[in-house]
């Protein structure tokens, strides 16, 4: 490539006031060589002010929001980089050549930014792409950061091959054999993000956690709400706000509780046991279940039982002077009644799930008599608030009926 007049004036210059050739050369080529640098910086600020502009008026006009998503991920200033960036390849590499005789060198340089760039554009369009995503309804909860790591990779591969052909010259099969040879190491490396890859496909084909799923993993002290899925790890925001990162590939070998089931069935579960201590069950005379009728829930309850528990013994001529003969009424049994009833009336638990009170075996601590019902509302504090006014209510009524709560 010829030089440019400007070059030759200056040269004649520094020839004329008798300035050696070979330096006047030097600081002449030196000279447009910054020259075209600095111009180059001036395009990059004209392009980028311009681009800004554009598209910040668009942002302004448009009713969707990918326009403001381009712009904080820097779409602009990134597109800024190719004007400047051509203006020197067409001009730099000749000026390189009329100094040193050799162009390649300049010219692979400026072509490997180039593919730089570019692959620095596909990022921000694929996060810019990955963020809008994420604000639809469809894909909040998809892993989608897994998927656009994978293509990231996939694309930084065929960018790293094409840049160190372009900067060394030799031919791009060169560098798949040569990798081909290293594939091994390559998967020792890249282990993790194998593994994590897959376990995303598996993840999301069986659909066995997505983003805002609230998930408890013992041997990983993970409990809380699955905030971010990638190729590589898992996020999850526990309820004391820490952060507990599991690997992606462990939501497929190791086993963990996810309980988006219960958050998306009628009712959250209470399973608690009141410890009765058990010499305080007994059975109930008749003065007992007189007074006892006064309490509204077991009244019916006690009437009819009553009547057919006298039935019963009138007709096997039992002898009463003993409560253990014949059929009787115990407060432990009439304190179950009286519980079942209470949940059934109570507004906040839903009566169309599993609904019941139960004993358990008896343990050293007494007798566990267990609650086990479902609340409408699956909110945790407004969970724990009813659970608490159910058994506040329980504990309270235990004394009428003549029972004792175990306590050391």
């Amino acid at each position: 490539m010829e030089s440019s007049g400007i070059e030759n004036l200056l040269y004649q210059l520094l020839t004329r006031y008798g300035m050696d050739p070979f330096w006047a050369t030097c600081i002449n080529n030196t000279t447009v060589t910054l020259a075209l640098l600095v111009l180059s910086y001036f395009l990059f600020l004209i392009s980028k002010r311009i681009l800004n502009t554009i598209f910040h008026r668009l942002a302004r006009n448009s009713k969707t929001t990918f326009d403001d998503i381009l712009i904080a991920n820097h779409i602009p200033k990134i597109i800024a980089y190719l004007p400047p960036l051509f203006f020197l390849i067409s001009f730099l590499p000749g000026v390189v050549e009329s100094f040193t005789g050799n162009e390649t060198v300049v010219l692979n340089v400026l072509e490997a930014l180039s593919v730089l760039i570019v692959i620095l554009l596909v990022r921000s369009l694929l996060h810019s792409l990955k963020d809008y995503l994420k604000l639809l309804p469809t894909f909040k909860d998809k892993p989608i950061d897994s998927y656009i790591q994978v293509f990231m990779i996939f694309i930084w591969f065929v960018g790293s091959i094409i840049i160190l052909s372009l900067l060394t010259g030799k031919n791009v099969a060169t560098f798949l054999t040569t990798l081909g040879a290293l594939s091994a190491i390559i998967l020792l490396i890249f282990k993790d993000s194998i593994l994590g890859f897959v376990a995303s496909i598996q993840v999301t084909i069986n659909d066995t956690v997505r983003i805002g799923d609230w998930i408890t993993m013992k041997n990983a002290s993970a409990d809380g709400d699955v905030i971010e899925i990638n190729l590589s790890t898992v996020k999850v925001q526990n309820f004391d706000n820490t952060i507990t990162s599991i690997p992606t590939y462990k939501l497929v070998s190791d086993s963990f509780v996810n309980w988006r089931g219960m958050s998306e069935s009628g009712g959250r579960r209470i399973k608690r046991a009141l410890l009765i201590k058990v010499k305080s069950i007994r059975f109930l005379t008749e003065n007992e279940l007189t007074a006892l009728e006064k309490i509204e829930r077991v009244a019916d309850y006690i009437r009819s039982r009553k009547e057919n528990i006298d039935q019963y013994n009138n007709k096997k001529q039992t002898n009463k002077s003993l409560l253990i003969n014949g059929r009787n009424m115990t407060n432990l049994g009439l304190f179950r009644q009286y519980t079942e009833a209470y949940l059934k009336e109570h507004p906040e638990i839903n009566h169309d799930m599993t609904l019941m009170c139960r004993q358990l075996a008896p343990t050293a601590q007494g007798l566990p008599l267990e609650i086990y019902v479902f609340t409408r509302d699956k909110v945790w504090v407004n969970y724990e608030r009813i659970m608490a006014d159910v058994f506040d209510h329980l504990l309270a009524s235990m004394p009428f009926f003549h029972l004792e709560f175990f306590e050391f």
